[in-house]
């Protein structure tokens, strides 16, 4: 009721419901805050409906949960890469007999922790974790709403994503181990139980846990595109938005256009698992023996996936770019350099990102014809990346920069959106990716430019929000700490695994001993894994800062950065509803920094064009 209200955004709208209307909308506006019910424990901290502590929720069981066993699991990889088949106390602590007899790692535990390694850094921490976290976070505090347009379809969709990463977790429990056969679960891998111990009951679960996912993401997609469309204050235009939240209305819509299309893959494949049907298997052999399934494609299957899979790159990386465009402008004391750009280059990217798909299925059989179409349309996507790219460096031109953490985090996003992107020309090329398919090209390709670049976003928010989500800093020397460590361990560990893939080294490999030809590539595989460790175990400064700070941290001011966006001008503490009183209206963009003719360096966008002031909205 409140959100429908506080809805109304300009006058034109309110003129035609009459006045008695006109002082409900008043009144609810005034005095919000004196009706809602007492809160108790369950409905504050657990079942909660706000949109600020359901953000909480997402990046502690998004980031700190999942995201600490998805890097623990690449941790444990990466030793067996580059010690093969020597003996690791470690491997005994965490895999158990099992699956490492005498510290040995078992081979199909190897598949199992790379492919639920990759589901969850992608889907949990990188899409829920990011996306869930930020979007419920800033979509109403930025656009001026009182809340999600549905805060119970907000708390379900966080629920079905918990409900979602338990049978996950529960999947690496079961006694043949969890689903082993790559986070894509190429058929007929996955969908033969016999034919390796992690398509069996592991391979089942993880669908079933992808099927709950799916439906936490859809519905919180549609309560992101709804609140937006609907819920903007009087005088938040579309070119008033921050960058951030068109990052996030934009990554919804993409969202809700390709997630369905995975979700029939998965249901398809569950079809073909467990009913008996072929959608995805066609004349199989297994052991000698004749299978039954006829007419099925596994390409089909790639088709869907990668329908998907390719706008979910797009899915995780545009919110951190959102956060990043706010970030840099704000640390820069400028404005945003070609705001209509960076919008129209989100749009762009968001177009194009589902028409490029081919490009992951070159070495299918796929008509030449057909490829050369997926390279066009994926070199075309370097353009929108391009303007993004030089807008960020062009706004730090000049810029009177503040080089704190977040800012720090922000340019190692356009340092890694760079290096990792150039790679993708070489990839996106039909006639170049052929050499280097399912090499550590393609691992160290989509870790720079989806993972790191997105991880730098979610750090970059995380220390520039924190603030706003428990109202005191983080430890900025802490903060150096980690980004430093984290940002040379990040190209330590994926710059050389360019090399390791053009001299032919394939990925998935749990030892290449038994190649002589891999032999000189043993040292660089050791200095990779050198460098994750470190990395890996710069998290944890991250990890004692945050929660140290929850509690010991600097109590901070309302407007620590001086920033001109609505979020700063509400109070930190809980509270049902964001501001008390009337909401602010918006009267300028979001990015009046360092104009002329003002006494501080921001303008925040709920103060008044001044007579006779130059009006700098582009």
């Amino acid at each position: 009721f409140f959100q429908a209200q506080d809805g109304i955004r300009d006058s034109s709208t309110s003129r035609g419901l009459g006045d008695v209307y006109k002082r409900q909308v008043n009144n609810i506006e005034d005095n919000h805050d004196e009706h809602h019910h007492k809160e108790t424990f369950i409905t504050k901290w657990i079942f909660s409906q706000d949109h600020k502590m359901i953000a909480k929720q997402y990046f502690i069981t998004g980031v700190f949960v999942m995201g600490i066993i998805g890097v623990l699991m690449s941790l444990l990889f990466r030793i067996q890469l580059a010690w093969p088949e020597e003996s690791f106390t470690v491997f005994e602590i965490f895999l158990g007999d099992k699956w490492a007899p005498d510290g040995v790692m078992d081979p199909n535990i190897y598949l199992a922790l790379v492919t639920i390694h990759g589901t969850i850094m992608v889907f949990f921490v990188l899409t829920a974790g990011l996306s869930g976290t930020f979007s419920n976070l800033l979509i109403p505090l930025q656009i001026g709403a009182r809340d999600m347009a549905s805060g119970f379809l907000n708390m379900i969709a966080f629920w079905l994503f918990f409900v979602s990463s338990a049978i996950m977790l529960a999947s690496l429990f079961v006694e043949a181990g969890p689903a082993a056969a790559g986070w894509t679960i190429y058929p007929p891998l996955s969908a033969l139980p016999q034919t390796q111990p992690g398509s069996g009951l592991g391979m089942t679960l993880w669908l079933v846990s992808m099927a709950f996912f799916i439906a936490s993401s859809l519905l919180g997609s549609l309560n992101y595109i709804v609140t937006v469309l609907n819920l903007r204050t009087k005088g938040m235009t579309f070119f008033r938005l921050p960058l951030t939240i068109w990052a996030f209305f934009i990554t919804a819509i993409i969202g809700v256009i390709s997630f369905p299309v995975l979700l029939s893959a998965a249901l398809l494949l569950i079809m073909d698992r467990s009913f008996g049907t072929s959608f995805f298997l066609s004349d199989i052999f297994v052991q000698g023996e004749v299978l039954h399934y006829q007419g099925g494609s596994p390409v089909l299957f790639e088709h869907l996936f990668w329908f998907l899979g390719h706008p979910e790159v797009y899915i995780v990386l545009l919110p951190a770019l959102g956060i990043t465009s706010e970030i840099i402008a704000t640390h820069s004391r400028k404005p945003i350099f070609g705001y209509r750009a960076m919008v129209a280059s989100i749009l762009a990217i968001a177009f194009l990102s589902t028409i490029v798909w081919g490009h992951h299925m070159f070495i299918t059989g796929m008509n030449p014809f057909l490829g050369s179409v997926f390279t066009f349309t994926t070199l075309l996507i370097a353009i929108p990346s391009a303007v993004k790219a030089f807008n960020y460096i062009a706004t730090l031109w000049k810029g009177n920069l503040q080089l704190n953490p977040a800012m720090l985090f922000s340019i190692g996003l356009v340092s890694t959106f760079i290096t990792g992107g150039l790679t993708g020309i070489i990839l996106g090329d039909s006639a170049l990716d052929i050499n280097v398919h399912d090499t550590y090209f393609v691992v160290a390709h989509f870790h720079l430019v989806m993972g790191i670049s997105a991880l730098y976003g979610l750090f970059a928010g995380a220390y520039h929000w924190f603030p706003r989500l428990y109202g005191r800093m983080m430890n900025k020397s802490l903060g150096y700490i980690h980004f430093w460590i984290t940002a040379i361990g990040a190209y330590g560990i994926f710059f050389p695994m360019h090399f390791v893939g053009m001299a032919g080294l394939p990925r998935r490999y749990y030892t290449n001993t038994a190649f002589p030809y891999f032999d000189d590539l043993a040292d660089i595989n050791v200095l990779i894994t050198v460098f994750a460790l470190i990395t890996g175990l710069a998290q944890l400064v991250f990890l004692f800062n945050f929660f140290h700070s929850m509690y010991y941290g600097k109590k901070s001011e309302k407007n620590p950065w001086k920033s001109n966006t609505l979020e700063w001008t509400a109070p930190v503490e809980h509270m049902h509803g964001n501001w008390p009183g009337k909401i602010p209206h918006v009267f300028r963009w979001a990015y009046d920094y360092s104009k002329p003719g003002k006494k501080e360096d921001f303008v925040p966008q709920s103060v008044p064009i001044a007579k006779g002031e130059k009006i700098t909205e582009h």
